[in-house]
């Protein structure tokens, strides 16, 4: 019996020491990327009226979103999905975005890697094809 709780318990350490080195190289992963992430500059006022959806994966964090824009504005802009740690508060990111007109904004600080998920999401949008073309 002893010998059975002994091998039992040393699995548990293994698996314990094989998850522990999984989330550690996500975690390390997680932060190369973040810290390699540039959002580009982008003339808003030269997409095709239209919605587009886009997505950022950065395995901890990830986010994807819906902008519809009009007569050269961005009109609207729906999160879709968000997955943060304590990133809540960087879904703010969105209206000033709406507001500003431009990708070029101030991150949430104390959120600076969802902003930057959120902000990299709707670049990613507005880089690709419309899924819905303006009535014209």
């Amino acid at each position: 019996m002893k010998k059975a709780v002994k091998i039992g318990l040393g699995s548990i350490g293994v698996l314990a020491v094989l998850y522990g080195l999984k989330e550690g190289k996500e975690i390390l992963d997680y932060q190369a990327k973040m810290k390699k992430l540039e959002i580009s500059t982008l003339d808003v006022s030269i997409v095709k009226d239209g919605v587009y959806e886009g997505s950022y994966d950065a395995n901890v964090i990830s986010a994807s979103v819906k902008v519809t824009m009009s007569e050269g504005k961005i009109e609207s802009i729906e999160l879709i999905s968000h997955k943060y740690d304590r990133g809540g508060p960087a879904i703010a990111i969105i209206d000033e975005v709406v507001q500003a007109q431009s990708l070029d904004v101030d991150v949430v600080s104390g959120a600076t890697n969802s902003s930057k998920t959120i902000l990299k999401a709707i670049e990613n949008a507005l880089r690709s094809d419309p899924i819905e073309s303006s009535k014209e």
